[in-house]
């Protein structure tokens, strides 16, 4: 029995600026338990005079859940002063997570994209540093696989990194176009259990342009690319049932759109994928 839970990653209709507030709005509207908000959205809220306290009321009057949140702490630089500076800007996106009433955040390898491939075991002791701010926050860092990265652009070097940190609460956050992008095969996915994954970005990606000459625009709705989902969600129903599916797209098209067909739209493809392969 299918018991996803299902979630608005606000970067599908950033284009519109709609602000915070009329996300949860559009989240709710179109009919998702879940939101994952970009930390930049809600500080631009707090600084035009918005509360945290209001904004949670909010989640709580639409039923809404802060599934995860998307920051930039550049956690992994090699310069030690930036990562300093980074994890303080993480602990600050986490405890803005966390007075929302969410657990999770994302952890990509920003500021890290190109020029040096760090050794992974060096990543590991990084990643392990940030989940150590994640414990006294209570809010949970997933390492992120970023397909266009030098580093972390594999599941593997994501899987390996999570693992070698040795942290009771380290986890990833995949995503189906990243996965693809980066060149890594879905079948990898198995290795996986519930503790490991508790959230995936979930979007599609079309026949063409190849692959190395894609980037985040390309993304569709799910079930309107090329995807093999017959094999993807049986895999991610085995992992964790109870897994959070993210949309996130980047795509020029919905964002001309409007926001909340949009995300309506999201859920239906979402949920049609589901019933389709499960």
């Amino acid at each position: 029995m299918e018991s996803f839970r299902y979630c608005l990653n606000t970067s599908t209709i950033r284009e519109k600026n709609i602000g915070i507030e009329a996300e949860i709005d559009v989240a709710a509207d179109a009919g998702y338990s879940g939101i994952e908000p970009w930390i930049r959205t809600i500080r631009a809220y707090r600084e035009s005079g918005g509360k945290l306290s209001d904004l949670k009321k909010r989640l709580d009057d639409r039923g809404i859940q802060v599934e995860s949140a998307i920051g930039f702490a550049n956690w992994i630089v090699e310069n030690s002063a930036a990562r300093t500076k980074a994890l303080e800007e993480a602990k600050s996106d986490m405890e803005i997570v966390r007075a929302l009433g969410g657990t999770r955040i994302a952890a990509p390898p920003a500021g890290a994209n190109k020029g040096t491939v760090f050794d992974l075991e060096v990543v590991a002791e990084r990643y392990r540093a940030l989940l150590e701010v994640g414990r006294s926050t209570g809010v949970t860092p997933m390492l992120e696989v970023w397909g266009h990265s030098v580093n972390l652009h594999r599941l593997g070097q994501t899987l390996f990194a999570a693992a070698e940190s040795s942290h009771p609460d380290a986890c990833c956050l995949l995503d189906v176009y990243h996965i693809y992008k980066g060149g890594s095969k879905y079948e990898g996915l198995s290795l996986l259990g519930p503790k490991a994954m508790p959230v995936i970005h979930m979007n599609d990606y079309p026949a063409s342009p190849e692959r190395t000459e894609m980037n985040d625009s390309h993304r569709v709705m799910p079930g309107d690319g090329v995807a093999p989902f017959d094999k993807i969600i049986k895999q991610l129903h085995t992992i964790n049932p109870e897994m959070v599916f993210s949309l996130e797209l980047f795509n020029r098209d919905y964002w001309k759109q409007d926001p909340l067909q949009v995300a309506k739209l999201g859920l239906e493809k979402m949920k049609e994928v589901v019933s389709e392969n499960l």
